[in-house]
């Protein structure tokens, strides 16, 4: 179940498509890829640099990846070339491919072309949660299956959902779970990803700014999220988050069903007497005002709660048994990157969550307290996410790191491509948190945050990775060296 099929025999290959993707580690790409060469394509890919969990992907499929970008890697000449929406103008690939006249498209563009048509397209969109929700949207799918074959959904998620062990799949079965992604589509097409996927079905969590470089205000992100509401058909449906007016006034003027979850008390989808307990969470769904379904999961924070419960909803209006997505919320492994223990040495925990926005730091330590209520609580921040990077948020970036005991900045990432007056200022965030009470301190490299970190941390401690890409490799890094013992503090 969810396993990731190899390509076939050397001969066949060579006779294959060649498909190649500049920027192939992100990771809507890396998914594209593993879908292509499922599809029977010879898949081949560059970027910048590569990084777990997607070059771990990629290496498992045996699609090679060109480091760094070269034209080079278009030799011999690919029958057609993706490029990432991080690509722009002035990439040799791109450039090479745009003298060359290549054939070319975006990745939301080929997954519409190659995917979509003649498939039911279940997307998952916001601001927040729309990876988890994706994941376990499919896995309530892949459940159900077990007793309605025709049920085995294709994916394609933004992350490595523990339960397939992979970001994707590719059945011939009508259910396609896609994560709608409101981020510009490539450098020739900067309208929203999502606007590919015409969705038969929609979720959608969360409606707030983000992105600062690629939407001028609020406004402009609700504008593009109207839209996505648009294009669902009379006979669809969307599942709407509750608590939120953006969200509201977003599906306002839907042409079809729109079913609210949350905890209002006239929700369609009502979430009730939610308790967590140890690494569980425990809650009753109401649906339309009547007892539906009793649900528990291994799995901590509201967040995650509404998550599932926006999963369930859908799930069941388009007639997946209760009993089906019980099972599967029960059984449900999270995602990588998501509140995902990557090592525990001698009372130490270590967590990597991936973190873009004030919002999702909240959300992660919120859980963090849930779960391990008595620890010290380390958030060790790296601003690297287009908004986090932008001052635009500081006031919500102090009040979101306020829940840790000890916090660590690291600098700004590629500072340099931010104009001066929009740009963060980390030593900003650390005075105010330090006129709050808080530890907090910007330490300008990872070799120097991992020098605090193993002369000041202690057993019993929870330490929080909190960055939206490679972050150096503190990942690895961090545990090598604390198992190592060196530069550490003598226990309590």
């Amino acid at each position: 179940m969810g396993e990731i099929q190899q390509p076939g025999s050397n001969e066949q290959a060579a006779q294959a498509r060649h498909v190649h993707l500049i920027g192939i580690c992100g990771s809507a790409m890396a998914s594209l890829a593993g879908m292509l060469q499922l599809q029977g394509w010879r898949v081949t890919g560059s970027d910048k640099a590569a990084y777990p969990p997607m070059s771990d992907l990629l290496e498992q499929l045996h699609i090679p990846i060109g480091q760094p970008f070269s034209e080079e890697h278009l030799t011999p000449r690919p029958d057609l070339v993706i490029v990432g929406n991080a690509i722009s103008r002035g990439n040799p690939e791109l450039e090479y491919v745009l003298d060359q006249r290549i054939p070319f498209r975006s990745l939301a563009q080929l997954i519409h072309e190659e995917f979509l048509v003649g498939r039911e397209s279940l997307v998952i969109a916001g601001t927040h949660g729309k990876t988890t929700t994706t994941s376990m949207l499919a896995w309530i799918y892949e459940t159900a299956a077990t007793n309605n074959p025709s049920l085995a959904p294709s994916f394609l998620i933004g992350g490595i959902a523990e339960n397939f062990g992979s970001s994707f799949a590719l059945r011939p079965t009508r259910p396609f779970v896609l994560e709608g992604d409101e981020y510009d589509t490539a450098f020739f097409d900067k309208g929203p990803k999502f606007l590919h996927y015409f969705p038969d079905a929609l979720i959608l969590t969360h409606v707030e700014f983000d992105h600062a470089d690629i939407y001028a205000d609020l406004e402009s992100v609700r504008t593009a999220f109207k839209r996505l509401v648009n294009l669902v058909p009379r006979r669809g449906r969307i599942v709407s988050f509750d608590g939120s007016a953006n969200v509201t006034e977003c599906v306002a003027r839907a042409f079809c069903a729109v079913e609210r979850y949350g905890f209002a008390q006239d929700s369609a989808w009502r979430i009730v007497d939610l308790a967590i307990q140890g690494n569980s969470s425990h809650w009753r769904i109401e649906r339309a005002g009547q007892p539906w379904l009793q649900v528990e999961m291994p799995m901590i924070g509201e967040h995650n709660v509404l998550n599932a419960t926006a999963a369930a909803a859908l799930a069941a209006g388009q007639g997946i048994p209760a009993e089906d997505i019980q099972t599967a919320l029960q059984s449900f492994r999270s995602v990588k990157r998501r509140l995902e223990v990557i090592a525990e040495i001698d009372g130490i925990t270590i967590i990597d969550d991936f973190a873009h926005h004030p919002t999702a730091i909240r959300e992660t330590l919120r859980a963090l307290r849930l779960r391990y209520p008595a620890s010290r609580l380390w958030a060790v921040v790296e601003p690297r996410s287009n908004t986090l990077r932008r001052n635009v948020f500081e006031r919500e970036l102090t009040e979101s790191l306020s829940l840790a005991d000890e916090v660590v900045l690291a600098a700004v990432f590629q500072a340099t491509n931010i104009p001066a007056d929009q740009i963060l200022h980390p030593e900003r965030i650390v005075q105010a948190l330090q006129t709050r009470g808080c530890s907090a301190r910007q330490l300008p490299d990872v070799a120097t945050i991992i020098g605090h970190l193993t002369a000041n941390v202690k057993s019993g401690d929870v330490v929080a990775i909190l960055s939206n890409g490679g972050f150096d490799g503190i990942y690895r890094k961090l545990p090598e060296t604390l198992r190592s013992g060196q530069g550490r503090a003598v226990a309590p």
